[in-house]
């Protein structure tokens, strides 16, 4: 199998969706593409430390991936001129995407007890950080390139988004979006789900903070969202006045390994936030900013409140996938230690001055 080879899929996946689209094409193309994708990731996977691997998450998560992997290479010699091979593919796609729909809060749970049973060194928890960021990214690609396929190819249209190819939105709507945030519409070629997911997750940590700052105030101060679109970013802009947070802790917001909320117990995905108690809300939802080469960046004023802003291309042609690669350089970052800071650090909890 030869690398993986990402797609400016915002601009390119629209003319898969015209009338002349050819199902063969996406097909001898995704049976291809997929099985390196996921072969990829799961030679990363095999670098995990093996208390992680071996909890019961961890290995229900890589017997979804084997069993996808050897459903999907068995369309490699399938001849892509028979109308049959392309409906079982598309079928096979469904069930692929279905089997994988809890990948996120089973790798998440699976992080949860092996910290529980084992604890977490520096270099751990580095290791996993950058392992977390690929793993997810590869998923957001793969999930993306199937639904594109069987979206776009069953056949059918979809009465609430009739314009919409597959995933895509080629006009989308950021205001529809972002409610109450523009007095004028502002359109791009996007993925609406992946721009509400990460609104959603802003909003709530935004509402949150502002309830638990003010939460003896009579009015709660209003949660704000600017949106401006220039020449090469769409950016969308929220501010609260949530009491902000220390800068040493902005980046921690990112990170796997942390989060404010109580773990989860029992997670029924189905009823409740699929995400809630695992602190993977912001760094899941930067990296659906940055799978099409945008961003997600916080900047926080402790005392007063915290801005969020959402970096998107404004042109389509610059939306290239981002995708993880695995080489010689990856395996670096997870066979590298925690060398000494080469800056003299004070400490990063403060001292209590009052004692």
């Amino acid at each position: 199998m030869t690398s993986h080879n990402p797609h400016s899929l915002l601009s390119t996946e629209q003319s898969t969706g015209s009338t002349d689209a050819c199902e063969k094409t996406s097909f001898v193309f995704l049976r291809q593409e997929l099985p390196v994708r996921l072969a990829n990731i799961m030679k990363e996977i095999n670098f995990l430390p093996d208390k992680l691997l071996g909890t019961p998450s961890l290995r229900l998560l890589t017997s979804w991936y084997s069993q996808s992997l050897l459903e999907l290479v068995e369309f490699l010699e399938e001849d892509p001129q028979d109308k049959r091979v392309l409906t079982k593919f598309a079928e096979a796609l469904v069930t692929v995407r279905n089997r994988h729909n809890d990948v996120v809060p089973t790798m998440a749970q699976g992080v949860v007890e092996y910290k529980e049973a084992f604890g977490v060194d520096p270099v751990t928890i580095q290791n996993v950080q950058y392992f977390l960021d690929r793993f997810y990214m590869s998923r957001i690609s793969t999930r993306m390139l199937m639904n594109q396929h069987t979206l776009i190819f069953d056949g059918a249209v979809n009465p609430a988004h009739p314009k919409h190819i597959g995933s895509i939105d080629p006009c989308c709507d950021v205001a529809e979006v972002v409610k109450d945030a523009l007095s004028t519409p502002l359109h791009l070629v996007y993925v609406p789900s992946h721009l509400y997911h990460m609104l959603f997750e802003l909003f709530k940590n935004a509402m949150r903070a502002t309830v638990e700052t003010h939460e003896d105030s009579l009015t709660l101060p209003p949660v704000k969202v600017r949106v401006a679109l220039g020449s090469e970013d769409l950016l969308s802009q929220m501010s609260d006045r949530g009491g902000g947070v220390p800068l040493r802790k902005i980046e921690a917001l990112f990170s796997y390994m942390y989060s404010t909320a109580p773990s989860p117990v029992n997670t029924d995905c189905s009823r409740n936030a699929p995400l809630a108690g695992f602190g993977y809300g912001l760094p899941i939802s930067r990296l659906y900013a940055k799978y099409f080469q945008g961003d997600l960046q916080l900047y926080s004023m402790e005392g007063h409140g915290t801005s969020a802003v959402i970096y998107l291309k404004a042109l389509s042609s610059e939306s290239v996938e981002r995708l993880p690669v695995f080489n010689k350089s990856a395996l670096r970052h997870y066979q590298t230690t925690t060398e000494a800071d080469d800056w003299c650090m004070p400490s990063k909890e403060p001292r209590n001055m009052g004692k």
